[in-house]
């Protein structure tokens, strides 16, 4: 009888975020983050800098890739990352 492995999955995190609309040029926060898998050992909070869980995620040894990124209007967007284990 042949053994079959199970396959280990991808981890993704998408993140929604937003900019401030009354201060041009202010930073992308957090909206909401979701994960399928783990990040760890990256926290990703609401209101937290996008670019702060971006260094944490796309570190080497983390090794999260961004595999889509949209703006979805001036002041809005998401991104999916994604990390083979």
């Amino acid at each position: 009888m042949a053994r079959t492995k199970a396959l280990l999955q991808h981890d993704l995190v998408l993140i929604s975020w937003s900019r401030n609309p009354l201060v041009p040029g202010s930073a992308r926060r957090i909206v909401s983050a979701r994960v399928i898998g783990n990040a760890k050992p990256c926290t990703l909070v609401p209101g937290a800098l996008v670019i702060n869980a971006l260094n944490c995620l796309l570190d080497h040894d983390i090794g999260f890739k961004v595999v889509f990124s949209k703006k979805t209007s001036k002041f809005t967007g998401f991104l999916l990352l994604e990390r083979e284990r």
